[in-house]
């Protein structure tokens, strides 16, 4: 019940800051003089996107045949009809949600050189690529903690992590994160946008657009800070904690064999937190260092940052998950 009180509240803050947008001054919500966008990438070496549209396509296909494949083994494969493997499904139609996303519209520019993309067109993307990448950090917490239990508390892990656990647990990352990501591409919606359409980018990030309107953007800035960082450090902590106490569990067991054999079940999840948590940093860092480094680099890792860890995801449970593995052959083996 406290997670719906938990759901309540934020509900009723978000709506609360609704409010104060519309009660805001009328010079905030003029009527944008231009009617599209134009994303430019790579302004310093455009030369660049004719090389990066092959790997780009390869990854972009690895990952939705990958992820694809995953999604059917489970679902065909009847000895993986569990809570782990649930989440699992859950991470990979996150996955193939931000590359449909983000990478047909930066193929699209590199082969036809369709570089316009409407208002709606852009936010909608602004708020999938901020509202799943957070969808993506919570759900690797569910799945830390669907660990915890196994590893520290085995006998009771029936009894806790149910089919009902993960509808609850989809429901909180789905309602969690949407609620939060929500006012971002509404504020940027609300700015005046005088003359300037250029984005500097291959995709709609909310500081190449925001930076564009003719009006104070602190509060939009601010905002998607905070909220970022507060969903996403707090996902972090937890895991981090997660793996701390399993780790502390895994210590005292003397039965030789048992402590790896234990650490074998965190292996693929905690590879696939290091894919994300690591392709994340880099961008954050050559973000904050963009006056150092040719502004074509954090583009480049920000396309990559929807595109590698996708790939990788169920590559990884696929050759470490022996189930897994024994039901992909099964499904080759009936095509």
């Amino acid at each position: 019940m406290s997670m719906y009180f938990v759901l309540l509240f934020k509900g009723l803050w978000i709506f609360t800051l609704f409010k104060i947008l519309y009660m805001a001054s009328p010079s905030n919500y003029s009527t944008a003089p231009v009617s599209e966008f134009l994303l430019i990438c790579f302004p310093n070496y455009q030369s660049w996107q004719h090389w990066l549209s092959l790997p780009l396509s390869l990854l972009f296909l690895l990952a939705m045949g990958a992820n694809a494949t995953l999604l059917i083994t489970i679902r065909l494969e009847a000895s993986l009809h569990e809570p782990m493997y649930y989440l699992l499904s859950l991470l990979s139609l996150l996955d193939m949600v931000l590359c449909l996303t983000v990478i047909p519209k930066v193929q699209a520019i590199f082969w036809f050189d369709l570089r316009s993309i409407s208002f709606s067109a852009c936010f909608l993307q602004m708020f999938i690529m901020n509202c799943f990448l957070a969808m993506e950090s919570c759900t690797f917490m569910v799945m830390a903690y669907d660990r915890y239990v196994a590893i520290c508390h085995p006998l009771q892990y029936p009894s806790i992590i149910t089919d009902q656990f993960v509808v609850r647990a989809a429901i909180f990352v789905v309602a969690r994160n949407g609620l939060f990501f929500l006012p971002v591409p509404v504020l940027s919606s609300r700015l005046r946008y005088c003359a300037e359409n250029i984005i500097k980018n291959c995709i709609c990030t909310n500081l190449s657009v925001s930076k564009l309107s003719c009006d104070d953007i602190t509060f939009n800035r601010l905002y998607q800070f905070v909220a970022g960082w507060t969903l996403l450090g707090s996902d972090l902590i937890l895991i981090v904690l997660s793996y701390s106490f399993i780790l502390k569990a895994v210590l005292r067991i003397k039965a030789e064999g048992a402590a790896a054999k234990a650490l074998s079940t965190c292996g693929s999840h905690f590879i696939l937190i290091l894919f994300f948590s690591t392709v994340l940093l880099v961008l954050v860092i050559t973000n904050l260092a963009r006056k150092k480094i040719p502004p074509d680099v954090p583009i480049l890792l920000n396309i990559l940052h929807h595109l590698i860890p996708p790939a990788l995801n169920p590559i990884v449970y696929g050759v470490r998950t022996k189930e897994i593995k024994q039901g992909i052959q099964k499904l080759l083996r009936r095509l």
